[in-house]
């Protein structure tokens, strides 16, 4: 345990552990009505950490320069699975989006494995090719046209949350490459043209825009999560309700075990929970970048990099939809919201983290 980044490593588990308490505090009255089994989430999420906790140590040990190698495989695999998932009678429709591989109770959600296999790929394409990079059309274009191509197959899904967190760690990375500045200004305007494209053939997706604008003008539709999350966030003061003490959870936000799980948590531990939620989050962050920042291999440097970005883009982008900043978007919390696929693959890619982090320690010494 010398050569792990031991920090790291307590703020996952600290992390993790406050996730399954408050998961177990928030599903437990809708698990008992639906399941007759009001741990049916802890159990389920328990079983996952300690399958995520085993991976994320053998990972952790597994020298990150092997996926180098098997990047293409890696990305290949993924890639399989986010296509096969979409065939009916194997794919599994949850909440309106044929994403999913039921196993019994439990489900597999392959668009979570891409975001590692991608994180992987793109690392070894820029350290292979530090000098095309500089050319948009012959080093950066072949990115993004794989880019994309996921991003379609996830929209056919759809999973718009999951597809924008996609495009985004992969912008990030082509940024931290060196690729110029004025390429960003001109995706920003095609990206902003293709986000009014799809946004405009969903009407869902322009109920969430509208509710976002005025979640009133349906109360009790399109605005009603982010309303009762504003009232479960409301209430909470510096100290909160107390854990267990809740009452959105009492079937007026829905499930809020999973995406709007740090409501939940402000209204029981109230600011001082906020504090330590976001000084974990921080530290992990802080840590994740360090990592990057000191690695002298560049493989090994994108590739923390974009882990790091991955946790903290996806962090940032469900607490803004929780408090209110941006419609929402139908992304978990990692390491808290309910979520096997998602945790799992959060521990397993912290797991690559720490194995960079230990070989920097080994060249040290």
């Amino acid at each position: 345990m010398k050569k792990f980044d031991l920090l790291l490593f307590a703020c996952i588990i600290c992390m993790c552990v406050l996730g399954i308490i408050m998961i177990y505090s928030s599903s437990y009255v809708w698990a008992e009505y639906k399941f007759d089994d009001p741990l049916k989430y802890f159990k389920a999420q328990s079983l996952f950490f300690v399958i995520g906790l085993i991976l994320m140590i053998i990972i952790s040990k597994i020298p990150y320069k092997y996926y180098l190698n098997k990047a293409n495989i890696i990305l290949g695999g993924c890639f399989f699975l986010l296509v096969l998932v979409l065939i009916p009678g194997i794919g599994t429709i949850r909440n309106g989006s044929r994403s999913w591989f039921g196993i019994g109770s439990l489900g597999i959600q392959p668009s979570e494995f891409v975001k590692l296999g991608l994180i992987i790929f793109v690392s070894k394409y820029l350290s292979k090719n530090r000098k095309e990079i500089k050319d948009i059309k012959r080093g950066v274009m072949p990115i993004l046209v794989i880019t994309i191509l996921i991003f379609g197959i996830i929209m056919l899904q759809p999973d718009f949350g999951t597809g924008v967190i996609i495009v985004m760690v992969v912008i990030g990375l082509l940024f931290v490459s060196g690729v110029k500045i004025s390429f960003f200004t001109k995706i920003g305007f095609l990206a902003l043209a293709g986000m009014v494209g799809l946004i405009a053939v969903a009407p869902y997706r322009i109920q969430r825009i509208l509710s976002f604008i005025n979640p009133w003008q349906d109360p009790l539709g399109s605005g009603f999560q982010t309303i009762q999350s504003l009232f479960s966030i409301g209430p909470g003061g510096i100290l909160g309700k107390g854990l267990g003490n809740s009452v959105q959870k009492h079937f007026y936000l829905p499930e809020p075990q999973t995406d709007f799980i740090f409501a939940i948590i402000t209204e029981e531990l109230g600011f001082l929970g906020v504090l330590l939620v976001c000084g974990l989050f921080l530290t992990i962050f802080i840590r994740g970048f360090k990592i990057a920042l000191h690695t002298t291999d560049l493989f090994g440097k994108y590739l923390a990099f974009g882990i790091t970005f991955q946790i903290a883009f996806q962090s940032l982008l469900n607490l803004m939809v929780v408090v209110g900043i941006i419609p929402v978007t139908g992304v978990t919390l990692p390491f808290l919201s309910y979520g096997g696929s998602s945790l799992l693959i959060t521990m397993m890619s912290v797991g690559v983290l720490l194995n960079i982090s230990r070989c920097q320690e080994e060249r040290v010494k």
